[in-house]
């Protein structure tokens, strides 16, 4: 078989089916037949049901913890390695584990950097995600990196509720580059939120950085965890004179009491993407399918084409 005319099969992990499904018939196509075993001890087997052999293969699947996400990405990019498939893409809405960038303090491990060696190591040979918690984090791979930007399916929806004195903000000192990027192709204003943290999850102290009287906010991060300091942020908004507050963040993780803290919010709506399925509906929570921009995005990878056009900010 040519390159030319490598097939191209898309095959899902159990957790992200429901993107896949969408991802596959934007793409043009059926998901692959994928039945995993179970054991009664919990270890679990993938087996792909039909032949990888010279194909190009996607594996779409989000890699959140718990650890059981990332290991049955592992084991099915090993399933398609050892049956002979030519390229192999691990498609990672959410990459996980990425909060741990760095060394903080002595003594932790970097996990963003172990997880992709071991992504490499069993099989993948190209990698495609959205907005990372770190851009850095595309350096820690050996292989090529197609780091995607929601920005291209949020920014058409923020500019569809046509909000007079918009400002964007960012609840961190972090996400300022990413707030300005925004910011710049609103032709918005942009304010931050300075916190303190006692300890992970958990912030001590928050104050605003600039102007909010009078303003419809919109906050920006990259995933939205526990909601505390989303939430915060939009209550110190409203208090400091916001007309509105709503918040865009990406890969809706919504741990803990999370969702009872956005309900509970002066926060009149929460977007995010379906990168993550929500574990359960909120009449607070709006969902914008990332499903079209993956397809795009593969379908141009598997024709060697570029996706610069991707690249809104």
């Amino acid at each position: 078989m040519s390159e030319a005319t490598t097939e191209a099969k898309i095959f899902s992990c159990t957790q992200s089916t429901e993107l896949s499904e969408k991802i596959a018939a934007a793409f043009g196509t059926k998901l692959g037949n994928v039945i995993t075993s179970t054991y009664s001890d919990g270890e679990f087997q993938p087996s792909f049901e039909e032949s990888v052999r010279g194909s190009r293969v996607f594996i779409i699947g989000s890699t959140h913890p718990g650890a059981d996400h990332l290991m049955e990405m592992l084991l099915m990019l090993d399933a398609a390695k050892r049956a002979s498939a030519r390229h192999i893409t691990a498609v990672l809405p959410y990459f996980g584990w990425a909060r741990q960038d760095r060394k903080d303090k002595p003594r932790v491990p970097i996990a963003a950097k172990m997880v992709a060696s071991i992504l490499e190591t069993a099989g993948a040979t190209r990698i495609i995600t959205m907005d990372l918690h770190a851009d850095q984090i595309q350096g820690f791979f050996e292989k090529p990196v197609d780091h995607l930007y929601a920005s291209t399916v949020f920014l058409p929806y923020l500019k569809s509720l046509n909000l007079d004195n918009l400002t964007i903000a960012s609840p961190d000192m972090g996400g300022s580059k990413r707030a300005y990027a925004y910011s710049k192709a609103l032709e918005s204003d942009v304010v931050i939120c300075y916190k303190q943290r006692a300890k992970a999850n958990i912030i001590s102290h928050m104050e605003l950085i600039g102007d909010v009287t009078g303003k419809n906010v919109v906050l920006v991060d990259d995933m939205v965890d526990t909601a505390g300091t989303l939430t915060a942020a939009a209550n110190l908004m409203m208090e400091r004179g916001a007309i509105s507050v709503r918040a865009i963040c990406t890969h809706p993780v919504l741990s803990g009491e999370a969702y009872e803290r956005v309900e509970n919010s002066k926060l009149e709506e929460l977007i995010v993407t379906d990168s993550i399925p929500l574990k359960k509906e909120s009449r607070k929570i709006k969902v914008v399918s990332c499903a079209n921009l993956f397809a795009d995005v593969m379908k141009s990878v598997h024709h060697n084409e570029s996706i610069s056009s991707k690249f809104i900010m």
